[in-house]
């Protein structure tokens, strides 16, 4: 998959695109580029995704706070998993979200990226207000040359499939539920960070981690079943996400994982950690005593439910 900011590489070029932010590159998403790669099949042309580094609204209101399925660079990951020939990334300005639909089909996708055929996710709509709907692009579309094509709806037979979808199943700490809608389990990176350093007192010591996307969504409070990887080495991990209550740490929120069968000092290291299963949730205990005993019935757990899946 080429990427490309700069679309002159593109003037000789004819496409089959589709335009979205695609956060998650969720099994939506894949039907929809997978259509689209069938359309480019069948009229010899090369297939395009575009999308947008930041989320456009985040652009248009400094105070918004985007809840980000994935980072600019795992997107580009997933994009290139579903065999695109290219992926156009246009900077969302203040100034594009001021053009009308036929403005940006005319001025942009046609004139300046190409686009020879469109297609258009089933309930996508785009343009200042989205003041228009599918039969305005069309009718934009054929002035300039341009086929708009509508996508099929995806019926995969279960729940609905969105970024809001996944997001919601994530608050709700359900981690297998959010993997099934986005097609792969869902994952964070980040570097490991100084700590309060009470798990090692007790038997427990954790990796705090600092995300490196600061708007990565987080699962829900309560203790994980995770992969770790790190320095290429993949390890087994329970991952805690919550406040501490037994330590009474006020609302500090920590991000914390403790790796199975591990020691050594990994202080500013890169890890990923892959979420399997939620375990249990968060609970104030009487005593550290009483959080460490219940740590080691955790780590059993943990440690037979990853087994299993290795």
């Amino acid at each position: 998959m080429i990427v490309t900011r700069d679309t002159e590489i593109l003037k000789d070029i004819e496409l089959v695109a589709t335009i979205g932010f695609f956060d998650g590159v969720h099994l939506g998403h894949r039907f929809l580029i997978e259509e689209m790669l069938s359309v480019a099949r069948s009229r010899k042309l090369p297939a395009a995704v575009i999308t947008f580094p930041e989320h456009p609204r985040a652009v248009l209101h400094a105070d918004y706070q985007p809840k980000l399925l994935n980072s600019f660079e795992e997107k580009l990951m997933h994009l290139e998993s579903t065999g695109v020939d290219y992926c156009i990334v246009l900077d969302f300005t203040p100034e594009l979200s001021q053009l009308s639909a036929k403005e940006f089909i005319q001025e942009i996708l046609c004139k300046r990226i190409h686009v020879n055929t469109l297609l258009i996710g089933y309930d996508h709509r785009f343009g200042r207000n989205r003041a228009d709907g599918f039969e305005q692009y069309v009718e934009y579309g054929k002035s300039c040359g341009m086929d708009v094509i509508q996508a099929s709806p995806y019926s995969p037979g279960m729940e609905h499939v969105s970024s809001s979808e996944v997001r919601k199943q994530l608050d709700h700490c359900r981690v297998d539920k959010a993997a099934a809608l986005l097609g792969y389990p869902y994952m964070i990176k980040g570097s490991i960070v100084s700590g309060y350093k009470i798990g090692r007192t007790i038997g427990f010591p954790t990796a705090n981690i600092r995300v490196d996307e600061p708007f990565k969504v987080l699962p829900g409070i309560g203790i994980y079943a995770v992969w770790v990887n790190l320095n290429g080495v993949r390890y087994k991990g329970m991952l805690y996400i919550g406040c501490r209550p037994t330590i009474d740490n006020n609302l500090d929120m920590a991000l914390e994982v403790n790796i199975l069968n591990f020691s050594g000092d990994i202080y500013n290291a890169q890890l990923e950690v892959i979420f399997v299963r939620f375990m249990r949730e968060d609970i104030k205990f009487e005593s550290l005593e009483a959080l460490r005993a219940q740590l080691e019935i955790d780590r059993e757990e943990v440690d037979a439910l990853l087994s299993g899946l290795e």
